[in-house]
């Protein structure tokens, strides 16, 4: 079984008023409910084949480190994104779509098939955390752009 999850919000701006939140990797932490944040480790800032350090917050490790790179980037429309950690390889992606003067933004994440007892949790913890967090953080990535 493959745990997974879709989140999308609506947003009240143009998808070019959008794109540059999801786009730059930096600016992540400005909408994350928990202390994050991201180093640029080789490539070009928001283009195919970047590489990122991330850190950021799970169940049980308040500082989880990734290593990312960014697999597909069309601007103002899709930015996909592969997190490897010792888990495996997670799949996020971020999907801009135009409607009603707005923007849907639908984010999804994949997880690789799990090993050991991240198997057994995690297809527990995840809709009881983290999908709940995962929801904040769409809702303040709203909040941000709407609110300039």
């Amino acid at each position: 079984m493959t745990t997974q999850g879709t989140f999308t919000t609506t947003i009240q701006a143009a998808p070019a008023a959008v794109w540059p939140w999801i786009a730059d990797l930096d600016r992540h932490a400005a909408w994350s409910p928990r202390p994050y944040r991201v180093e640029l480790a080789s490539g070009q800032p928001g283009a195919v084949g970047a590489r990122y350090r991330s850190h950021g917050w799970v169940p049980g490790d308040k500082d989880h480190a990734n290593e990312v790179e960014i697999t597909e980037v069309v601007p103002e429309q899709r930015l996909a994104l592969r997190a490897d950690e010792e888990q495996g390889s997670f799949a996020n992606t971020y999907t801009l779509r135009a409607v009603d003067g707005g923007t849907e933004v639908t984010y999804e994440l994949v997880f690789p098939p799990l090993k050991g007892m991240a198997a057994v949790m995690v297809p527990v913890l995840f809709p009881l955390v983290g999908k709940p967090e995962i929801r904040k953080r769409m809702g303040l990535l709203k909040a941000k752009v709407e609110g300039g």
